[in-house]
């Protein structure tokens, strides 16, 4: 497990992860797509998210890091009317979020191995290049793969899919919810639920024992992001008063 400070550690309420995709946004125009993916994050930034995670693995370098730059801007302008914190970290990129001093990396599998990428931000901290609560995450499919991760020294996994989504397809069937309660109590860095999460299915991953969502469409496709988002955290604050059990079957 991680030794550096773990924000997520200290949270008492479930996490809220956007996760981005400028292709599902529906855009005609391809070259309008990251003007309306900037209006995106602000919308769901401002409507309560805890945390933007930029995942546009086909952008080019460039291109990623000023989208990376607005979204750190956005964060840092609704950050400073609330009492946290609104996180924005890079997929896969790592040279990007320590460019843009983004407060973390979510590794996929052909990025950097977990040990390289810490001894990369180790040294970053160090230089002040980014700050002490920059976090490593990764995606895990299995108990044992989350075990692995943790083993590894990671801050956070997603784990998922839980339930049925077309983004998720080439993972294999859903996990579910019983599956998704095995992984966190198996490890005790905080867990993520990802693939296919709604307002109605979104409690029986915090019931599970999830630190919180991470989701897609969720969020991007949300008509009303302020109520979607104040929906989800009434309904997993809920869900953590309940007695422990056996989750909701998925």
């Amino acid at each position: 497990m991680s030794t550096h400070n773990n924000p997520l550690g200290r949270r008492n309420s479930p996490l809220l992860c956007y996760v981005t995709d400028r292709h599902a946004l529906g855009i005609a125009n391809p070259a309008g797509s990251l003007a309306a993916l900037v209006q995106k994050i602000e919308e769901v930034v401002a409507s309560g998210i805890d945390w933007v995670q930029i995942r546009e693995k086909d952008l080019p370098a460039r291109e990623l890091a000023s989208l990376t730059r607005q979204a750190l801007a956005i964060a840092a302008k609704y950050s400073a009317k609330r009492s946290f914190t609104v996180r924005v970290s890079v997929n896969d990129r790592f040279d990007v979020a320590l460019a843009e001093r983004a407060e973390g990396v979510h590794l996929g599998e052909s990025s950097l191995a977990v040990a390289e990428a810490k001894r990369l931000m180790r040294s970053a901290v160090q230089k002040q290049v980014v700050g002490e609560t920059f976090m490593i995450g990764v995606s895990t499919h299995s108990v044992e793969a989350a075990q692995a991760a943790e083993q590894d020294g990671v801050d956070y996994i997603f784990f998922g899919p839980i339930f049925p989504t077309p983004s998720k397809l080439h993972f294999g069937p859903p996990q579910g919810t019983e599956l998704l309660q095995q992984v966190c109590r198996a490890v005790s860095i905080p867990v993520l639920a990802i693939g296919g999460i709604t307002d109605e299915n979104a409690a029986s991953c915090t019931v599970a024992g999830a630190a919180g969502i991470a989701a897609i469409r969720l969020f991007q496709d949300a008509h009303d992001p302020l109520c979607t988002i104040r929906r989800l955290h009434q309904l997993s604050m809920d869900s953590r008063l309940q007695p422990p059990g056996d989750p909701p079957a998925s």
